[in-house]
């Protein structure tokens, strides 16, 4: 694997949109990708994905508000809400009817929000790992709640003291293998939790994730998969943290048409940890006449 910026060398950082200020890495001209992190996250979730990717769509992948380098508007109760704004303000300042969308973990809880509440603004719809949905009992394995609770710890303990040695933890919890969190990683990672508005944002964000909060009062019923009407790849792994490949499944199951598909050896980051499989299935997908 490259560096960061090797990785990233043919790309375009810029800050667009209008209500409000979003940080897209990009490359490519052809129809829009847009990509989602996760909680905690930015855009460089997606560094080994960008060009390759770009090389037939316009991959952009952002920084949520909040987060990394784009804007930091008052927090509101309705985050998750507040995203979907953001994307549609995103599309509607670069004149974009329609585009592809992949969200990773809370990004894609709100892409699958954005798909129910706009499809007409959704091509395709890839939910990697995602999070946000409301299982009735016995539906699913329950998440064990310790999961949870280590990625809430980690991160507000990133927060409050952005060392070397927090960051890198916050980071594993995303990885199959330790060793997968690059010293790089883990310093782009500091330098944007260490800065201070971006400091301050994201220490509300966390109190109101991982179960806390405003967080579960956005959470999609899992009745609601059944009303996805855009084509969906469900992209699973099979050491995902919390809920594994059964909970994939699931999901491509409740939503019509879906197609599931697991990378083996990866656990909440498949971007990252398998970026050819990824890349590969993920284009695929794109290019089907689904």
């Amino acid at each position: 694997m490259g560096t960061i910026w090797a990785d990233l060398l043919g790309t375009q950082v810029r800050h667009l949109g209008s209500r409000y200020t979003t940080r897209v890495i990009e490359a490519g001209t052809g129809e829009p990708l847009v990509l989602l992190h996760g909680v905690g996250g930015h855009a460089e979730a997606y560094s080994r994905n960008v060009v390759r990717l770009g090389e037939r769509y316009r991959a952009m992948a952002i920084d949520l508000v909040w987060h990394g380098m784009s804007g930091k508007p008052p927090f509101t109760g309705d985050a998750v809400g507040t995203y979907v704004e953001q994307i549609l303000d995103l599309l509607d300042s670069e004149g974009i009817e329609r585009a592809h969308l992949e969200g990773e973990s809370l990004g894609g809880w709100v892409a699958l929000t954005l798909a129910l509440q706009h499809p007409d603004r959704v091509g395709k719809l890839v939910l990697n790992t995602t999070a946000g949905i409301q299982w009735n009992p016995g539906s699913v394995a329950e998440k064990p709640a310790e999961g949870r609770e280590l990625l809430r710890s980690r991160s507000l303990a990133a927060i409050d003291d952005p060392s070397p040695e927090t960051v890198r933890r916050r980071l594993e919890w995303l990885m199959a293998s330790p060793d997968r969190v690059t010293d790089e990683l883990v310093d782009v990672r500091r330098r944007i939790y260490a800065d201070p508005p971006t400091n301050r944002s994201l220490r509300t964000v966390f109190e109101n994730s991982f179960g806390f909060g405003s967080g579960p009062a956005r959470r999609i019923r899992e009745e609601r998969l059944a009303d996805v009407r855009v084509p969906t790849l469900v992209l699973w792994a099979t050491h995902n943290p919390g809920s594994g490949p059964d909970v994939g499944r699931r999901i491509a199951e409740l939503i019509p048409g879906a197609r599931f598909h697991c990378v083996d050896d990866a656990a909440h980051w498949p971007q990252w940890e398998k970026p050819d499989e990824h890349d590969r299935v993920v284009l695929d997908f794109l290019a089907s006449e689904d």
